[in-house]
């Protein structure tokens, strides 16, 4: 059973979360560097080029980038602070077992690696292959995803492999490939500074991708008009031309009226429609009583402001549709981004300069880690697990027979939930922290106490890796070659700049050795990054996601290339679809219906106040990196319920007073900041944080039907003001998630 050895305080004190600042006087040798190598932030999807300064094998410092072309040398706060993890007092140095009673003690290699392989062959031997399962992680590089995916299915004989890319971009994947057949932004981020309107949808860019907001400056100054549509009027939005503030849960309602508006007024591009799409019209009949009035009756939003938004939509000559997790973390996710498709192709604004949609990915490799294989339906190449000829084709690359292929496992929730049954008994995770990412976050401790053997491979002690039997201590980005793929299809090169310290490893040798000892070390006989990415570039051909023509020597000669790329010599793509050939069946563009359905959970009398989560400027993901830096900390020290004046006072709340937050699920206690940009029948928390700061201990474990993305940006809670003031937020000790 997988139960803390010892107290959180315990191992806290131990393995951190500690804060790390950077000496005031600055790192020794940060003037005097060995080398800058040239390689990009380790965290979003943006994947910023940056210069890290490199003195006797340890980060120092950073310079600018200033000619890799999509930042030009911005960076954001977190990327500014990303170098202080290198010589963090938290970084795990040596392979760790869980001592009942002491907890965490250093252990050798080969002990930890001879206990693992044991545990999970006992596991598959008593309960079948498929009841040991993996959670794997899109801040990998392509080569680590890939190779996840392969470890999984041929080391492991698993089907039940998923990824955290599960809670960020598979809502918009789905969507993507139902109505263009294949899963990337249409367009290089460049293409904005000439789109005469942009739309941004559940995108929180200013603080959450801060180096795309220069592109919409561009565009800005050129004359566009943005119209913001979000629940809270985020930093982007105070400047927009027109502010949406959408319900929680109502978006699909929202773009059916516009295009409803499109059709009733005539602002189509015919000739698109009729020659380069099909399902136009079951599309319409899905919203033919989308209604203004109905609209502003579901949404909240006055219909004067609906008719104004789908006016600059639809009588633009270039647009361009942004969209993010705002409109996806929903049960009807793959709806609300079809619904915003259907208005991209309505207008017939794709395929051509300054026209475009995108789909902004959250994660430092969401791109190029939903593409090639640690996905439970998918293989490489975002191949069909469940299709014949995908199969054969893999199956022939990785030389197994196509039967030994595992087929289509569970979701990353839907693991969790296996384990409650009892069908799953043991977890490898790498890079995934999903007792503070997932929903329901009680639940998911109840699912890891669980477990007969949970092993680990992690640079830091995250919070789910405390409830580990092992853990490997793996490495940082700049620790390893390879490649990413930024949010625009940008495949980009990672360079080493220093090794792993101590005696941690490289993620790749760890899987590497962890496959020798199951049996199967010719099937991963890899000397390099290099070759494992040569494989995959072979595994990747014929696919949507074809990588076969993008080389280590051709990225680092571009920048970048943008797949697909199918030989060595085509320049990769920038922007699609221009020959107006979509990669579905019938080679057209596909409008879907996407009518308007209630959210997973709704308001009701015990739980009336809506409640929604997301980022800030200066944590990422699960925080396991950001709540480590001590800059990043201080920038925005605890998780706040931001609730509207009017609401506040409905209460009597003051601000900072803390709120306990009650849901179906659990309850927790945040101090109040009092805004008056936001919903005054919403609330809002960041999730960043775990223990008793988490906001998933509140949020429902709704799954989208499609794509089994959860519903985090929704769900109905009561609000219960304490009668006391928080501490002033610099003493606040959240970081330390406990």
């Amino acid at each position: 059973m997988a139960k803390l050895p010892v107290s959180e305080e315990h191992i806290v004190a131990q393995f951190g979360p500690h804060l790390n600042y950077s000496p005031k006087e600055g790192y020794e040798g940060r003037d005097e560097p060995d080398q800058l190598v040239k390689t990009h932030c380790c965290f979003c999807g943006m994947q910023c080029g940056i210069q890290l300064s490199v003195k006797e094998n340890k980060v120092v410092g950073f310079e600018p980038w200033m000619e890799f072309p999509f930042n030009e040398g911005r960076l954001c706060p977190k990327g500014v602070q990303r170098y202080l993890q290198n010589n963090h007092p938290d970084r795990l140095l040596s392979p760790l077992k869980r001592v009942e009673g002491q907890g965490f003690v250093p252990t050798s290699w080969d002990e930890a690696m001879t206990k693992t392989v044991r545990e999970i062959q006992r596991i598959q031997k008593e309960y079948g292959n498929d009841a040991f399962s993996v959670l794997s992680g899109v801040s990998l590089t392509n080569e680590k995803s890939y190779l996840m995916g392969k470890f999984a299915r041929v080391a492991l004989k698993t089907k039940n492999l998923d990824y955290n890319g599960r809670l960020c971009m598979v809502s918009a994947g789905a969507g993507n490939k139902k109505a263009f057949g294949l899963d990337r932004g249409s367009n290089n981020y460049s293409d904005l500074e000439y789109a005469e309107v942009i739309i941004v949808a559940g995108a929180n860019i200013s603080e959450t991708f801060p180096t795309l907001t220069h592109w919409i400056w561009k565009a800005r100054d050129r004359g566009a008009k943005l119209i913001v549509i979000d629940p809270r009027m985020i930093p982007l939005a105070r400047t927009a031309d027109l502010y949406l503030d959408v319900r929680p849960g109502t978006d699909s309602a929202l773009y059916g009226a516009m295009l409803k508006y499109l059709v009733d007024h005539d602002l189509l591009d015919h000739d698109f429609i009729d020659n380069h799409t099909s399902g136009f019209q079951e599309t319409l009949d899905a919203v033919k009583d989308n209604t203004l009035e109905w609209a502003e009756e579901i949404t909240g939003i006055k219909k004067e402001k609906i008719q104004e938004a789908a006016e600059l939509w639809g009588r633009a000559s270039t647009s361009f549709l942004l969209h993010a997790r705002g409109i996806e973390h929903h049960s009807k996710g793959v709806d609300n981004v079809l619904g915003c498709i259907n208005l991209v192709l309505a207008t017939g604004r794709i395929g051509k300069p300054y026209c475009g949609y995108a789909t902004i990915t959250g994660q430092g490799n969401g791109q190029g880690g939903r593409e090639h294989g640690h996905k439970c339906d998918q293989l490489p190449g975002n191949r069909d697990i469940e299709n014949p000829e995908h199969r054969k084709y893999i199956s022939e690359v990785w030389g197994i027979d196509e039967k030994d292929l595992p087929g289509k496992g569970l979701s990353a929730y839907e693991i969790i939930e296996a384990i409650h049954r009892g069908e799953i008994k043991g977890l490898l995770s790498i890079c995934f922290n999903p007792l503070v990412s997932l929903p329901n976050s009680n639940y998911v401790r109840e699912a890891l106490e669980k477990l007969e053997y949970y092993v680990c491979i992690d640079f830091f002690l995250n919070e789910t890796a405390r409830h580990a039997d092992v853990v490997l201590a793996g490495s940082l980005q700049e620790e390893e070659e390879g490649t990413t793929t930024s949010a625009e299809g940008r495949v980009i090169r990672i360079r080493q700049a220093v090794t792993p310290p101590g005696d941690a490893r490289t993620d790749t040798s760890i899987i590497l050795e962890l496959a020798k000892r199951l049996g199967v070390r010719t099937k991963f006989a890899y000397e390099s990054s290099e070759d494992i990415f040569n494989e995959l570039r072979i595994a990747s051909k014929g696919g949507t996601a074809d990588y076969n023509g993008i080389t280590y020597i051709k990225i680092e000669d571009n920048m970048g290339i943008f797949w697909p790329c199918p030989t060595e010599d085509h320049p990769g793509t920038p922007r699609l679809w221009e020959d107006k050939k979509f990669k579905t069946p019938d080679g057209k563009a596909h409008f879907n219906p996407a009518p308007y359905k209630l959210p997973g959970e709704v308001t009701c009398v015990d739980y009336p106040v809506i409640l929604t989560t997301g980022r800030v400027v200066s944590q990422y993901l699960s925080g396991t990196q950001t709540r480590r830096i001590g800059k990043l900390v201080d920038q925005y020290p605890e998780p706040l319920l931001e609730i509207h004046p009017n609401l506040a006072k409905q209460y009597g709340i003051k601000q900072r007073e803390l709120i306990k937050v009650s849901t179906r699920r659990g309850e927790g206690i945040f101090p109040a900041n009092i805004v008056e940009t936001i919903r005054e029948d919403t609330v809002f928390i960041p999730y960043h944080w775990s223990g008793k700061k988490s906001a998933n201990q509140l949020t429902p474990g709704t799954l989208d039907p499609i794509s089994k993305i959860p519903e985090f940006k929704v769900c109905a809670c009561h609000l219960e003001p304490l009668h006391e003031i928080a501490p002033p937020s610099k003493e606040s000790t959240a970081y330390a998630s406990v």
